[in-house]
């Protein structure tokens, strides 16, 4: 019995703790998508660029 006391009050203070969150605005939401993926695009072509001039230089080395 203890057991489902304590699952009812943890679901209770879950419940208000939801009702404190501020979710954000549609705009929001979608600029904050927009910026991860234009960061992920910049951090992927940049990551291609050192892998591209690392391994020319792995080439070089061993040839």
């Amino acid at each position: 019995m203890e057991k489902i006391n304590k699952t009812v009050q943890f679901v209770s203070e879950a419940r208000q703790e939801l009702k404190k969150v501020v979710w954000p605005t549609r705009q929001q939401a979608i600029s904050s998508t927009w910026v991860v993926i234009v960061m992920v695009f910049l951090i992927s072509i940049f990551l291609g660029l050192i892998d591209f001039a690392l391994s020319r230089i792995v080439r070089y080395v061993l040839s």
